[in-house]
Protein backbone atom coordinates (compact mmCIF):
# COMPACT_ATOMS: atom_id res chain seq x y z
CA UNK A 1 0.00 0.00 0.00
CA UNK A 2 1.28 3.60 -0.57
CA UNK A 3 0.54 7.08 0.80
CA UNK A 4 -2.94 7.18 1.60
CA UNK A 5 -5.55 10.17 0.66
CA UNK A 6 -5.09 11.69 3.97
CA UNK A 7 -1.86 11.48 4.43
CA UNK A 8 -0.94 7.91 6.14
CA UNK A 9 1.62 5.77 4.45
CA UNK A 10 -0.05 2.41 5.71
CA UNK A 11 3.43 -0.09 4.93
CA UNK A 12 5.31 2.67 7.03
CA UNK A 13 2.89 2.70 10.02
CA UNK A 14 2.58 -1.01 9.87
CA UNK A 15 6.26 -1.03 9.87
CA UNK A 16 6.58 1.10 12.91
CA UNK A 17 3.79 -0.91 15.37
CA UNK A 18 5.63 -3.93 14.07
CA UNK A 19 2.11 -5.28 12.38
CA UNK A 20 1.75 -7.96 9.46
CA UNK A 21 -1.95 -9.16 10.62
CA UNK A 22 -5.00 -8.46 8.40
CA UNK A 23 -6.24 -5.09 6.89
CA UNK A 24 -9.81 -5.75 6.89
CA UNK A 25 -12.35 -3.51 8.41
CA UNK A 26 -13.22 -6.06 10.86
CA UNK A 27 -13.24 -6.37 15.28
CA UNK A 28 -9.85 -8.92 14.90
CA UNK A 29 -7.94 -6.20 13.14
CA UNK A 30 -9.24 -3.43 15.26
CA UNK A 31 -7.79 -5.43 18.65
CA UNK A 32 -4.84 -6.58 16.65
CA UNK A 33 -3.80 -2.86 15.93
CA UNK A 34 -5.08 -1.45 18.98
CA UNK A 35 -2.77 -3.81 20.98
CA UNK A 36 -0.02 -3.17 18.38
CA UNK A 37 -0.13 0.52 18.62
CA UNK A 38 -0.79 1.33 22.18
CA UNK A 39 2.64 -0.70 22.70
CA UNK A 40 4.72 1.18 20.27
CA UNK A 41 3.71 4.33 20.29
CA UNK A 42 4.20 5.82 23.51
CA UNK A 43 1.67 8.32 25.08
CA UNK A 44 4.09 11.68 25.75
CA UNK A 45 3.76 15.53 26.15
CA UNK A 46 7.07 16.83 25.20
CA UNK A 47 6.05 19.21 22.86
CA UNK A 48 3.46 21.32 25.18
CA UNK A 49 6.18 21.26 27.76
CA UNK A 50 8.90 22.32 24.97
CA UNK A 51 6.35 25.10 24.08
CA UNK A 52 6.46 23.96 20.84
CA UNK A 53 2.78 23.85 18.92
CA UNK A 54 0.79 20.22 18.50
CA UNK A 55 -0.34 20.07 15.44
CA UNK A 56 -3.57 17.81 14.00
CA UNK A 57 -2.94 17.41 10.76
CA UNK A 58 -2.50 14.11 9.54
CA UNK A 59 0.83 14.72 7.20
CA UNK A 60 2.15 16.43 10.82
CA UNK A 61 1.43 13.41 12.82
CA UNK A 62 2.74 10.81 10.20
CA UNK A 63 6.09 12.64 10.34
CA UNK A 64 6.22 12.79 14.19
CA UNK A 65 4.31 9.42 15.19
CA UNK A 66 6.09 6.96 12.30
CA UNK A 67 8.84 8.89 10.64
CA UNK A 68 10.71 10.57 13.91
CA UNK A 69 9.41 7.87 16.17
CA UNK A 70 7.92 10.15 18.47
CA UNK A 71 4.92 9.80 21.09
CA UNK A 72 1.70 12.17 21.54
CA UNK A 73 -0.80 12.61 23.75
CA UNK A 74 -4.63 11.72 23.09
CA UNK A 75 -5.30 14.63 20.55
CA UNK A 76 -2.40 13.10 18.53
CA UNK A 77 -2.73 10.02 19.17
CA UNK A 78 -6.64 9.80 18.56
CA UNK A 79 -7.07 11.66 15.15
CA UNK A 80 -4.00 9.76 13.77
CA UNK A 81 -5.71 6.26 14.54
CA UNK A 82 -8.55 7.08 13.59
CA UNK A 83 -7.04 8.12 10.27
CA UNK A 84 -5.54 5.21 9.91
CA UNK A 85 -8.79 3.37 10.72
CA UNK A 86 -11.09 5.33 7.66
CA UNK A 87 -8.33 4.14 5.51
CA UNK A 88 -9.20 0.53 6.26
CA UNK A 89 -12.69 1.23 5.67
CA UNK A 90 -13.87 1.44 9.02
CA UNK A 91 -16.42 3.44 10.43
CA UNK A 92 -15.41 5.53 13.19
CA UNK A 93 -16.90 9.14 14.83
CA UNK A 94 -14.83 11.04 17.20
CA UNK A 95 -16.38 11.70 21.16
CA UNK A 96 -15.00 13.96 24.47
CA UNK A 97 -14.85 12.74 27.40
CA UNK A 98 -14.19 14.31 30.62
CA UNK A 99 -11.65 12.74 32.61
CA UNK A 100 -12.36 11.53 36.51
CA UNK A 101 -9.47 9.10 36.99
CA UNK A 102 -8.31 10.16 40.54
CA UNK A 103 -10.63 13.62 40.41
CA UNK A 104 -13.33 14.92 41.84
CA UNK A 105 -13.04 18.52 40.77
CA UNK A 106 -13.82 17.77 37.01
CA UNK A 107 -12.68 19.80 34.57
CA UNK A 108 -13.91 20.25 30.71
CA UNK A 109 -14.72 17.87 28.16
CA UNK A 110 -11.49 17.63 26.58
CA UNK A 111 -10.13 14.45 26.15
CA UNK A 112 -10.39 12.39 22.79
CA UNK A 113 -12.08 9.07 22.28
CA UNK A 114 -13.51 6.86 19.30
CA UNK A 115 -15.99 5.32 18.88
CA UNK A 116 -16.24 2.73 16.39
CA UNK A 117 -19.11 0.79 14.61
CA UNK A 118 -19.32 -2.59 13.49
CA UNK A 119 -21.38 -5.05 12.52
CA UNK A 120 -21.94 -6.46 16.05
CA UNK A 121 -21.98 -3.12 17.36
CA UNK A 122 -20.52 0.54 18.60
CA UNK A 123 -17.02 0.15 20.42
CA UNK A 124 -14.96 2.47 22.40
CA UNK A 125 -11.31 2.77 21.17
CA UNK A 126 -8.53 5.31 23.36
CA UNK A 127 -5.18 4.70 21.84
CA UNK A 128 -3.93 7.84 24.45
CA UNK A 129 -4.98 8.28 27.90
CA UNK A 130 -1.52 8.12 29.59
CA UNK A 131 -1.23 5.56 32.24
CA UNK A 132 -4.44 3.88 31.78
CA UNK A 133 -4.78 3.88 27.75
CA UNK A 134 -7.32 1.21 26.62
CA UNK A 135 -5.22 -1.94 24.65
CA UNK A 136 -8.23 -3.58 23.12
CA UNK A 137 -11.71 -1.91 22.00
CA UNK A 138 -14.67 -1.64 24.19
CA UNK A 139 -18.29 -2.65 23.15
CA UNK A 140 -20.86 -0.32 24.38
CA UNK A 141 -22.84 -3.26 26.43
CA UNK A 142 -23.37 -1.51 29.54
CA UNK A 143 -22.59 -3.73 33.07
CA UNK A 144 -20.44 -5.95 30.65
CA UNK A 145 -17.05 -6.99 32.66
CA UNK A 146 -15.01 -6.52 28.94
CA UNK A 147 -11.20 -7.98 29.43
CA UNK A 148 -8.20 -6.19 27.82
CA UNK A 149 -4.72 -7.30 27.06
CA UNK A 150 -4.19 -5.99 30.56
CA UNK A 151 -6.84 -5.15 32.86
CA UNK A 152 -10.43 -5.56 32.56
CA UNK A 153 -13.15 -2.51 31.56
CA UNK A 154 -16.13 -2.06 31.40
CA UNK A 155 -18.79 1.07 30.36
CA UNK A 156 -21.94 1.82 32.64
CA UNK A 157 -24.74 4.46 31.83
CA UNK A 158 -24.18 7.72 33.51
CA UNK A 159 -27.40 9.54 32.59
CA UNK A 160 -27.04 10.49 28.08
CA UNK A 161 -23.26 9.64 28.69
CA UNK A 162 -21.17 6.36 28.96
CA UNK A 163 -18.54 5.83 31.41
CA UNK A 164 -15.64 4.21 31.20
CA UNK A 165 -13.99 1.87 34.56
CA UNK A 166 -11.22 -0.23 34.65
CA UNK A 167 -11.12 -2.62 37.83
CA UNK A 168 -8.13 -2.49 39.95
CA UNK A 169 -9.02 -4.45 43.28
CA UNK A 170 -12.40 -2.55 42.91
CA UNK A 171 -14.24 -0.75 39.52
CA UNK A 172 -13.03 2.89 39.44
CA UNK A 173 -14.32 5.64 36.89
CA UNK A 174 -11.78 6.40 34.31
CA UNK A 175 -13.77 9.18 32.54
CA UNK A 176 -17.00 9.92 31.28
CA UNK A 177 -17.86 10.10 27.19
CA UNK A 178 -20.34 12.69 26.06
CA UNK A 179 -22.43 11.10 23.07
CA UNK A 180 -22.22 14.21 21.04
CA UNK A 181 -20.48 14.03 18.28
CA UNK A 182 -17.25 16.52 17.86
CA UNK A 183 -15.69 17.86 15.02
CA UNK A 184 -12.56 18.62 13.86
CA UNK A 185 -13.04 22.63 15.02
CA UNK A 186 -14.07 21.25 18.04
CA UNK A 187 -10.58 19.40 18.45
CA UNK A 188 -8.61 21.97 17.32
CA UNK A 189 -9.92 24.26 20.00
CA UNK A 190 -9.13 21.76 22.57
CA UNK A 191 -6.00 20.49 21.36
CA UNK A 192 -4.65 24.60 21.47
CA UNK A 193 -6.28 25.04 25.04
CA UNK A 194 -4.28 21.67 26.53
CA UNK A 195 -1.37 22.34 24.79
CA UNK A 196 -0.70 26.08 25.26
CA UNK A 197 -2.41 27.33 28.33
CA UNK A 198 0.02 28.12 31.16
CA UNK A 199 -1.16 26.10 34.02
CA UNK A 200 -2.39 23.22 32.50
CA UNK A 201 -0.77 20.12 33.50
CA UNK A 202 0.59 19.20 29.45
CA UNK A 203 2.76 22.57 29.67
CA UNK A 204 3.97 22.27 33.02
CA UNK A 205 4.99 18.45 33.76
CA UNK A 206 6.74 15.67 31.81
CA UNK A 207 4.28 13.07 31.12
CA UNK A 208 4.67 9.71 29.54
CA UNK A 209 3.41 6.32 29.57
CA UNK A 210 3.31 2.91 27.25
CA UNK A 211 2.47 -0.80 28.28
CA UNK A 212 3.73 -4.27 26.80
CA UNK A 213 1.97 -7.61 27.42
CA UNK A 214 2.27 -7.70 31.19
CA UNK A 215 2.56 -4.02 32.42
CA UNK A 216 2.45 -0.67 32.42
CA UNK A 217 5.36 1.87 32.49
CA UNK A 218 4.14 5.63 33.48
CA UNK A 219 6.70 8.51 34.13
CA UNK A 220 5.69 11.54 35.77
CA UNK A 221 8.37 14.64 35.57
CA UNK A 222 11.03 12.43 37.06
CA UNK A 223 9.31 9.48 38.88
CA UNK A 224 9.36 5.73 36.54
CA UNK A 225 6.82 3.55 37.74
CA UNK A 226 6.58 0.17 36.55
CA UNK A 227 3.35 -1.17 37.36
CA UNK A 228 3.36 -5.30 36.66
CA UNK A 229 0.02 -6.84 35.87
CA UNK A 230 -1.33 -8.67 38.99
CA UNK A 231 2.08 -7.92 41.12
CA UNK A 232 3.63 -5.13 42.46
CA UNK A 233 4.64 -1.77 41.32
CA UNK A 234 8.09 -0.30 41.10
CA UNK A 235 9.17 3.22 41.66
CA UNK A 236 12.33 5.00 41.22
CA UNK A 237 13.03 8.57 41.07
CA UNK A 238 15.28 9.26 38.51
CA UNK A 239 18.14 12.11 39.45
CA UNK A 240 19.76 13.36 35.82
CA UNK A 241 18.02 15.06 33.23
CA UNK A 242 20.81 11.92 30.82
CA UNK A 243 19.26 9.42 33.08
CA UNK A 244 15.93 10.92 32.14
CA UNK A 245 16.66 11.05 28.44
CA UNK A 246 17.84 7.56 28.39
CA UNK A 247 14.36 5.72 30.06
CA UNK A 248 12.56 7.89 27.55
CA UNK A 249 14.67 6.14 25.12
CA UNK A 250 14.94 2.45 26.71
CA UNK A 251 11.49 2.50 28.26
CA UNK A 252 9.11 4.33 26.04
CA UNK A 253 10.97 3.65 23.15
CA UNK A 254 10.56 7.63 21.65
CA UNK A 255 13.80 10.20 20.78
CA UNK A 256 13.44 13.07 22.25
CA UNK A 257 13.64 16.26 20.32
CA UNK A 258 16.42 18.09 20.35
CA UNK A 259 15.92 20.78 23.27
CA UNK A 260 14.70 18.31 25.33
CA UNK A 261 17.91 18.09 27.89
CA UNK A 262 18.11 21.31 28.85
CA UNK A 263 13.88 21.17 29.85
CA UNK A 264 14.76 18.28 31.60
CA UNK A 265 17.15 19.63 33.89
CA UNK A 266 15.39 22.44 34.49
CA UNK A 267 12.55 20.29 35.52
CA UNK A 268 14.80 17.99 38.06
CA UNK A 269 16.06 21.05 39.86
CA UNK A 270 12.54 21.54 40.99
CA UNK A 271 12.06 18.10 42.08
CA UNK A 272 12.73 17.02 45.65
CA UNK A 273 16.13 15.95 46.17
CA UNK A 274 15.23 12.03 46.90
CA UNK A 275 17.95 9.42 46.76
CA UNK A 276 17.36 7.43 43.45
CA UNK A 277 17.12 3.73 42.89
CA UNK A 278 13.77 1.00 42.45
CA UNK A 279 11.95 0.19 44.96
CA UNK A 280 9.07 -2.33 45.03
CA UNK A 281 5.06 -1.32 46.73
CA UNK A 282 1.65 -3.25 46.01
Amino acid sequence: MSSSPNGIDLDAYFERIGYAGPTSATLDTLRLLQARHTTAIAFENLDPLLRRPVSLDLDALARKLVTQRRGGYCFEQNTFFRGVLERLGFSVVGQAALVQWNRTDYGPRIHMVLRVELNDGPYFVDVGFGGLTLTSPLRLDPGVEQQTTLEPFRVVRAGPDMQVQIHLKEWKPVYQVSSQEVTADDYAVYNWFTSTHPDIVFTQHLMAARPTNDRRYALSDNELSIHHLNGPTERRRIATAAELMSVLREHFEIEPPEGTGAVLERLIALQTSVPSGMVSSS
